[in-house]
């Protein structure tokens, strides 16, 4: 579906919408007055949740602020400690050298960048080995690159782990351009001794086509309210493209884990049943390449609900949790929430027609008047607010038929819930599922490559 596709019909459903709004009289129906409460209980929930987070996300900058003046005030800047990016590689020669010499080139100058080749069969290693040449000693950066049998994400990710030096550790997808500032942001947050992970910002760089719109548009939707999450202590996804640990977080729970597809939710959430604290930083901004299909869209979406779904399983003691270590929100409300949310999704269908055939029947068009307007509003906001403001201008456009984009959005989870429902009905597992690469950004800041310290481990 193109780019112009999305907005006619965005337009067009939001134009009828309106046009009977304005157009029909209410029909009042006592037999549907049952079915009103009825689905306000079922979305009672989601909806608190929703508020909740519009109200305190637009608090976040200026409450990190002065946490942050205060807490100078008390103490001195701590010293800037060394970060070690972690870079797990599977058959992406597209894009691999953007990732590394955008890392390189990072305004952050005490910078360690490990690639771990996990086994690849294209040209990934032979690139990286060509990049290492190009590359001299160079004060404060050092580029270590290794190689191994193929044996998944995970592992690559804990070979990086022992390769590291850094006390702050964050991962990159080898698919990724980090934004200049990005490690520099990642590291304000370490300021605050309590935090023990955080989460960065993840931006679609190939938005060109409709599919990048799309998923342009979800990134942005989803990654705002990260701000509410964070001043209220309840993110349990960080995700891998843009996520950042101290080291004690592994030396006391652990690596990876390698049994789970979606090691990045596994780990959050692992760090949230311990009472750690994680926070986010959306000026820390790295730039993804999306699915650039459908197909692919599809498959990515399965890997991330199976894990997903398989973390709730392991980690079901947190739903409604009252121990004093745990996030009361994370454990009462945000997770319990997230799980209701997949069961809407299931019944989604079901209550379309519903609310369809109760808007016509009674000529109420008013909620769902309200609703695009609400959703208008939110994007506009978000958009105006955000780090990379000029950048996502373009969703401004979209912005009125948003709500319908949703619908399509929530249409590729569906097929991922009911497929991995299917999955773990007959108790089998998921490979590592993964699209062509195209290495297109077309938001992406571009500098020089710095000249570095390269180490080599691993079979050449």
């Amino acid at each position: 579906m193109g780019r112009t596709v999305l907005h006619l019909v965005g337009y067009a459903a939001t134009f009828m919408v309106f046009h009977l709004f304005l157009t029909r009289h209410v029909r009042p129906d006592d037999d549907w007055l049952f079915l009103r409460w009825v689905l306000l209980a079922l979305f009672a929930p989601s909806l608190l949740r929703y508020a909740l987070q519009l109200f305190v996300a637009p608090w976040y900058e200026p409450v990190m602020a002065r946490r942050r003046r205060r807490r100078l005030r008390r103490e001195p800047a701590p010293a800037r400690p060394r970060v070690s990016v972690i870079v797990p590689a599977w058959n992406e020669e597209v894009g691999i050298e953007s990732t590394v010499k955008s890392i390189l080139t990072s305004t952050y100058s005490d910078v360690e960048v490990v690639v771990v080749d996990d086994g690849s069969t294209d040209g990934t290693w032979e690139r990286l080995c060509r990049l290492a040449q190009r590359c001299r000693r160079d004060e404060g950066r050092h580029l270590v690159l290794h190689r191994q049998d193929n044996a998944g994400k995970s592992r690559a990710l804990n070979s990086g782990l022992l390769l590291a030096s850094g006390e702050i550790i964050v991962t990159i997808d080898a698919d990724c351009v980090v934004d200049p500032a990005a490690l520099e942001r990642i590291v304000q947050r370490f300021e605050d001794e309590r935090v023990m992970s955080v989460a960065g910002n993840v931006k679609i760089g190939n938005r060109r086509s409709g599919i990048g719109l799309l998923q342009q548009l979800e990134y942005l939707y989803g990654f705002y309210f990260k701000k509410a999450d964070s001043l209220l202590d309840s993110i349990y996804i960080v995700g891998g493209a843009a996520a950042a640990y101290r080291r004690s977080v592994f030396e006391e729970l652990g690596g990876f884990d390698e049994t789970i597809i979606t090691e990045d939710i596994e780990m959050s959430t692992r760090i949230q049943d311990a009472g750690m604290t994680i926070q986010y930083a959306p000026d820390a901004v790295v730039w993804t390449e999306g699915a650039t299909d459908v197909t692919g869209l599809a498959k990515q979406r399965l890997r991330w609900k199976f894990g997903r779904l398989t973390t709730f399983w392991r980690y079901r003691h947190l739903f409604f949790s009252l121990r004093p270590h745990h996030s009361r929100l994370l454990t009462l409300l945000v997770l319990p929430v997230a799980l209701l949310c997949e069961v809407l999704l299931l019944l989604e269908v079901f209550l379309l027609v519903v609310l369809i055939t109760y808007t016509f029947a009674t000529s109420d068009f008013l909620p769902l008047a309200l609703y695009v307007v609400l959703i208008t509003a939110v994007i506009t906001l978000q958009v105006l607010t955000d780090p990379k403001r000029r950048e996502n201008l373009n969703l401004l456009l979209l912005a009125p038929g948003a709500w319908v984009t949703i619908y399509l959005v929530d249409a590729v989870e569906l097929q991922a819930l009911v497929r991995s429902l299917w999955r773990f009905s007959r108790g089998q597992g998921l490979q590592w599922q993964r699209w062509q690469r195209t290495g297109v950004f077309t938001a992406v800041p571009r500098r020089a490559l710095p000249e570095d310290e390269v180490s080599l481990t691993g079979p050449r």
